[in-house]
């Protein structure tokens, strides 16, 4: 599946969530014998670790169909980094979303600033470039899209893999946004 056809399929399966029509025989035992062989998901989700956001469900995807990390604020880290640049060389994705949603708390906790211990401190660093080309005075939402954004070009600028699977092998990058009071996801900005 080429990325464009991962997108239509995650932009058909976001309108089934948000319609409240889910396909549920995608989650049953049919569908994890297969996945004993082996995995071949057709996108690659890079999201927030809020319990508000489940990127399987807002895309109405199946067991094995989406590769989705989850950290809070959706940053392109070190060990994100790594795991979406396996997926990529490993299992042919094409299609990589940066994910933001609605209210935030990561985000919000660049934009207040202050000292939240060193872990905290540290994940909120990969956010602060957001905040700071947009300003503390922005809206959230912005911000939240930028943050996004601002993955994406992370994931090109520290990985030779994505770069190179984006030169010469069709892998796509889009950014997204997900609604908490509607569950629709925005794409590219």
């Amino acid at each position: 599946m080429n990325s464009q056809e991962a997108l239509t399929r995650l932009k058909e399966g976001n309108k089934r969530f948000v319609s409240g029509t889910p396909n549920i025989s995608l989650q049953n035992q049919e569908a994890r014998e297969p996945l004993t062989k082996g995995q071949s998901p057709y996108a690659i989700i890079l999201s927030c670790a809020d319990s508000r956001v489940a990127p399987e469900l807002a895309f109405d995807a199946g067991l094995g169909e989406l590769f989705v990390l989850r950290v809070a604020g959706n940053v392109a880290n070190t060990s994100t980094i790594a795991s979406i640049e396996y997926a990529v060389a490993n299992l042919g994705t094409k299609l990589i979303i940066s994910m933001g949603h609605e209210s935030c708390g990561a985000v919000g906790a660049a934009v207040a600033g202050g000292d939240n211990g060193p872990n905290l401190n540290k994940l909120v660093s990969y956010i602060q470039p957001s905040v700071d080309k947009l300003g503390k005075d922005a809206p959230l939402a912005d911000i939240i899209k930028e943050n996004a954004n601002h993955s994406i070009t992370t994931l090109m600028n520290q990985s030779e893999i994505i770069k190179n699977a984006v030169k010469n092998e069709g892998l796509e990058l889009v950014s997204g946004y997900y609604s908490l009071a509607t569950g629709e996801v925005e794409f590219g900005f």
